[in-house]
């Protein structure tokens, strides 16, 4: 039995999947793909991804079987599916499984395989194929529609990652923070680097520090709470429900977020039950709101459509390579896109800015030319030792042309408002 993973969905967590697939989404200390692998004990053999996303996951992922043909006995998982608690019990015939009337996984013998597949069938037409032809067993834990479900989770999900640690190795010999609440519920890995004064409160939850990872002076690690590789935590007060991915340098306060990896957030200023996506750099003075005035639920424009999330704090969801300028003020429930410019107004920025658009003055804009952008990619990147890859560069240029439609309708919405102002 082999492992592949497929996308479905993929436009409502935009803008975090415009530049990966769902299943290499952050929620607790791993990713989804990882928390599959462990759920079933299998490694992925493969993936189905978006066309455009082809080439990068190749690289990403060389060993897998990339959009190939699927093999005689297969295990198809839906890459937004968070398993349950419970061990999975193999069947023993091919089934679906449903999680609230959506498949799950699919657990296919080779004989269903080839009754119900052609070489060129698309996987998610299939998938509702056999759900419809094959025996339904309940699947359990959650399929996540949207990117706010992902930081809704991420504290449960913090707390079971732990779980799966291997034991605190003896570190005596460096520097611990002072703890807060049960011993225990602290793991510290031995390359670590903290600096003295720094508190960790376990008392809701787990304050796991990763490899390499600094913490500075006067920094307060609230749990349940995870600081990825190699990051730096600088000052900071992390509060409950945050994981923060690999090589993030992060300064004032996050609330119930997740930073991917490779991104900024140096100074002080606060981001809340958002997820900001890689090479993100918000500048200093850059704050999020996350509650608003009348306690309503907080509505994102999500694939072209304002949806209500049910949910009463939601933040702000930006994707790769966007970049704040020095006091930049964001709504609740803002989305903002990929290489965008956020420059300051004294004002809140727009709920919803398409990729490659900059703000300023109070006005969107087209971004800088393409190729000024890919410059500064790559300045970035270079400063934490990574290269942008030719199969990034096509993927961007991809997204580029294709975004081309919501930037105009964005700029033209705009201007039309700005001339009602006036008027």
């Amino acid at each position: 039995m082999q492992l592949y993973l497929y996308e479905d969905r993929a436009d409502r967590f935009e803008p975090l999947c415009l530049t990966r697939p769902v299943f290499e989404l952050r929620c607790g200390m791993t990713t989804l793909a990882e928390k599959i692998v462990r759920y079933f004990g299998l490694p992925i053999a493969g993936a189905f991804v978006r066309s455009e996303l082809e080439e990068v996951a190749r690289l990403t992922h060389p060993g897998w079987a990339i959009n190939a043909a699927l093999p005689n006995d297969v295990l198809l998982v839906n890459s937004r599916w968070l398993p349950p608690n419970e061990p999975f019990m193999p069947p023993g015939d091919s089934c679906v499984g449903v999680m609230n009337g959506e498949a799950a996984y699919a657990f296919i013998r080779n004989d269903k395989l080839r009754n119900h597949v052609n070489d060129d069938a698309d996987i998610t037409a299939s998938m509702h194929r056999w759900q419809h032809d094959m025996p339904n067993v309940s699947a359990g834990g959650r399929l996540l529609a949207y990117p706010w479900h992902l930081v809704e989770c991420n504290a449960d999900e913090i707390r079971r990652d732990f779980t799966w640690l291997p034991p605190q190795q003896d570190n005596s010999d460096h520097t611990q923070p002072m703890i807060s609440g049960p011993l225990g519920q602290l793991w510290v890995a031995l390359t670590a680097c903290i600096e003295p004064m720094v508190v960790a409160d376990t008392t809701k939850g787990p304050v796991v520090i990763d490899e390499d990872a600094l913490v500075t002076a006067f920094t307060r690690l609230e749990g349940p709470c995870y600081i990825g590789p190699k990051s730096q935590v600088i000052g900071a007060k992390i509060r409950a429900g945050t994981s923060l991915g690999m090589q993030c340098r992060v300064g004032g306060e996050v609330e119930t977020s997740i930073i991917h990896g490779y991104s900024n957030k140096y100074h002080e200023g606060f981001l809340g039950h958002s997820y900001i996506g890689e090479w993100v750099n918000l500048s200093a003075g850059t704050h999020n709101s996350d509650l608003r005035n009348d306690y309503g639920d907080v509505s994102v424009v999500q694939a072209g459509a304002s949806i209500h999330t049910g949910l009463t704090k939601v933040g702000c969801f930006i994707g790769d390579h966007t970049k704040t300028g020095l006091g930049t003020l964001m709504n609740t429930g803002t989305n903002i896109g990929a290489f965008c410019n956020l420059l300051p107004a004294g004002r809140l920025a727009p709920k919803y800015v398409p990729s490659f658009v900059s703000l300023w003055n109070g006005a969107l804009n087209e971004a800088f030319r393409f190729e000024s952008l890919l410059a500064t990619a790559r300045i970035a990147m270079s400063r934490r030792g990574v290269t942008l890859t030719d199969e990034h560069v096509a993927l961007y240029r991809r997204l580029y042309d294709a975004t081309a439609m919501d930037r105009k309708i964005a700029l033209r919405d705009a201007e039309q408002r700005q001339l009602r102002r006036s008027a």
